[in-house]
């Protein structure tokens, strides 16, 4: 397998709140995380990195993640309390507070794969050269779309789209949707909305199945996404799969 993650401010923002890793842990199995934080005043990025710094510190001193009902009692646990150290963040920095991310993270092994998230940042899996999203976001325009209210295509430009219904350090306790995915899958991708807003999947999966490198493509995201417009910091995680595995 292989792997190479990306974060960028974007054309638009000041400073960047979403933090990125892939990390593997001493039996070589993966983790790859994405957070999209919000609060301003560079405390959206203070919650970000918590919840990464505190996934992946943890992650890659393990022998192994265990089996699968063991790997999904980890991200809950570890999930909660972060959430609670957001939480005590703010009680200690009133400054910060109403500050929040999002999360999505994926564990690879050779015998499963978990996505899990919370909020509107992605995970997807590439199969035969197509993209399909496995995460499903926390937002009050989806939960239109689910009712009934709005449809997908309303839903694309509508002004209160970016509106969270789930959140760390909004939400406590905080609700986080686990999903077990086909493990023949040939890649992994997560990712910030600050992607998904301005690519569209034919536009992401153009790229994911051109010749260049693992490296290169992922460049050549961020550098779409902010040839057209790049309104957000843009983070991407993505694991490739070699022939055979």
């Amino acid at each position: 397998m292989k792997s190479y993650y990306i974060s960028d401010t974007g054309k638009v923002r000041t400073h960047n709140e979403d933090s990125v890793m892939v990390v593997k842990n001493l039996s070589g199995e993966y983790l790859m995380v994405v957070a999209d934080g919000m609060g301003g005043h560079k405390a959206g990025e203070i919650a970000s990195s918590i919840v990464v710094n505190g996934l992946t510190d943890k992650f890659k001193i393990l022998e192994s993640i265990g089996e699968k009902q063991q790997a999904v009692n980890w991200i809950r646990e570890n999930v909660s309390n972060l959430n609670e150290a957001i939480f005590k963040y703010t009680d200690e920095f009133p400054e910060s507070k109403g500050m929040g991310t999002t999360l999505v993270l994926a564990i690879v092994t050779k015998e499963y794969i978990l996505f899990a998230n919370i909020g509107d940042s992605s995970g997807f899996v590439i199969k035969k050269g197509n993209l399909y999203k496995v995460t499903k976001d926390h937002t009050l325009v989806n939960l239109l779309v689910e009712t009934g209210e709005l449809t997908k295509e309303e839903a694309l430009n509508h002004p209160r789209k970016n509106v969270l219904m789930r959140a760390l350090g909004a939400n406590n306790p905080v609700d986080v949707d686990i999903f077990d995915v086909d493990i023949t899958c040939d890649g992994l991708l997560l990712c910030s909305d600050g992607l998904t807003n301005m690519l569209s999947i034919k536009q992401i999966e153009k790229v994911l199945n051109s010749d260049l490198t693992l490296e290169e493509k992922v460049v050549k995201l961020v550098r779409k996404s902010n040839l057209r417009g790049g309104t957000d910091n843009v983070s991407i995680a993505y694991l490739q799969k070699e022939s055979g595995e």
